[in-house]
C-alpha cells in the first residue's frame, strides 16, 4: 500500500482556476485514502492548493525545500515536517527518499525535470514506484506527444510506456495508486544497445 505521494507542481498563484480546483480535489482525495504528501514545502500554487487541502482533510504534508528557497520566505508553516537541504538536487533525492509513488501537475520547468527524473530512475531499475503525470485541462497533451516521438524514433525502448501512467482526472490518479502493483520495467542492456 503507498502510503507518502510526492506530488511536483508549480508554485505560480497566476494559473487558470481549473488548476487549482483540481490540484485541490487531488489533496481531499489522498488524505481521503489515507496517502499523506511529499512536496516542495511551499505556500504558494498548486503545491500549497494541493497540501492545504490533504491536510485540511487529516492527512501529513511533509515539505523539503532547499535552502535558497526557504530565504525567500515562500515555505509553508503548516508542514508536519519540515527538511531543509543544500540544493535542489538534494532537495530531490530527499524526496525520492521519503515517497512511494509520485504525481505530476502541471508545472514549469522545475516540475518537467523532476518528474524527467524519476522516470529515468525507474527506467534504469533504482525504484518501482508509480508515476502519475495528471493531465488537467490537457496541459501535458504536447509533451506526451513528444515522449511518443521519443519512442518512435527509438530514443527510448517501447517499454518506456509503462513507465508512467497518465491520469485525466485526480479520482483516475488516486484509483491508480490504489491498484498500483509494481512490476520491473528496467530495460535490459539488449533493449538499449541492441540493433
Amino acid at each position: 500500500m503507498i502510503n507518502k505521494v510526492c506530488v511536483f507542481a508549480s508554485s505560480c498563484n497566476y494559473l487558470d482556476e481549473i488548476y487549482y480546483k483540481e490540484a485541490a480535489m487531488l489533496g481531499v482525495l489522498l488524505a481521503n485514502a489515507g496517502m499523506d504528501m511529499v512536496y516542495g514545502g511551499s505556500c504558494l500554487g498548486l503545491m500549497w492548493a494541493c497540501a492545504e487541502n490533504v491536510k485540511k482533510n487529516g492527512g501529513r504534508i511533509i515539505g523539503v525545500m532547499p535552502q535558497k528557497l526557504h530565504e525567500m520566505d515562500v515555505y509553508s508553516d503548516y508542514c508536519d515536517e519540515f527538511f531543509l537541504t543544500p540544493c535542489m538536487r538534494s532537495r530531490k533525492a530527499k524526496m525520492d527518499e521519503l515517497s512511494e509513488a509520485v504525481i505530476a501537475l502541471p508545472g514549469g520547468f522545475g516540475t518537467l525535470e523532476e518528474l524527467s527524473e524519476m522516470i529515468v530512475q525507474k527506467q534504469l531499475g533504482y525504484n518501482q514506484k508509480a508515476i502519475v503525470i495528471l493531465n488537467t485541462n490537457g496541459f501535458y497533451d504536447k509533451l506526451l506527444n513528444f515522449f511518443d516521438e521519443i519512442i518512435n524514433q527509438k530514443f527510448a525502448n517501447q517499454k518506456a510506456k509503462n513507465l508512467y501512467y497518465i491520469a485525466a482526472t485526480p479520482q483516475d490518479a488516486v484509483v491508480y495508486l490504489k491498484n498500483y502493483i509494481p512490476e520491473d520495467n528496467a530495460v535490459k542492456k539488449e533493449e538499449i544497445y541492441a540493433r
